[in-house]
């Protein structure tokens, strides 16, 4: 893993150099690029041959500084900070297939992005981890309007018990076929499984690694 700052927020970047293609990899709400959920994402499809680029929401990034909680920026800000690294990797790397995508907050920015930036050569897809479908408690409050009409391909790997989304809510919404959706077994919005199930928190964010990983491979096989 290694740390760079191309612009004035700094990124994580796992996965090796040569690698087939990039995904962009934006934060939760609460959570920055380093925590567990994100490091245990990154550093799966790392393994599989892909390279990860994560980074920081400019609130997030005040918060690593200041040390004190922010609230997070409106989305035009999120938009534009994911777009500016966007504009970076196609710099550095023209030729390398980009995939966009985040934990949550980060994924709904970049579902919301992806039909923009996708009529631009070489973004190919958007993976949602954990997609915030609506706020907590309020299952009536629905964020699915630009996802009924997606034209660019998106996986959304969800918790079956994901407060934000669960399977039985999920399953009525009405959906772009564009959108892909890949259920994680007792899974809650970061995918942890209820002890009953059997799972470990590990074996559902490997089984997570193994769905991004299969869209990512399928979009860029010849």
């Amino acid at each position: 893993m290694t740390m760079e700052a191309p612009t004035a927020v700094s990124r994580l970047i796992d996965g090796p150099a040569e690698a087939p293609a990039t995904l962009l990899f934006a934060h939760g709400a609460g959570a920055p690029m380093d925590s567990p959920f994100m490091a245990a994402i990154a550093g799966g499809l790392a393994a599989k041959g892909w390279r990860v680029v994560r980074f920081e929401f400019p609130y997030m990034a005040l918060m690593r500084e200041k040390g004190s909680r922010q609230g997070p920026d409106r989305l035009p800000v999120l938009q534009e900070a994911f777009r500016e690294q966007v504009r970076v990797e196609r710099a550095s790397w023209p030729q390398r297939p980009l995939f966009i995508g985040g934990k949550s907050l980060g994924g709904r920015v970049a579902s919301l992005l992806i039909d923009e930036l996708a009529a631009s050569p070489g973004v190919q897809g958007c993976l949602c981890f954990g997609y915030p479908f609506h706020p907590p408690g309020k299952p009536l409050t629905l964020r699915t309007e630009h996802l009924a009409a997606l034209q660019s391909p998106t996986l959304i790997l969800q918790g079956e018990r994901d407060t934000l989304g669960k399977r039985q809510e999920v399953e009525s919404y009405a959906l772009s076929a564009q959108v892909q959706l890949q259920w994680i077994p007792s899974g809650d919005h970061s995918f942890k499984p209820i002890k009953s199930s059997g799972l470990s928190e590990a074996e559902n964010w490997a089984t997570a690694v193994a769905y991004g990983d299969q869209f990512i491979r399928q979009l860029i096989s010849p």
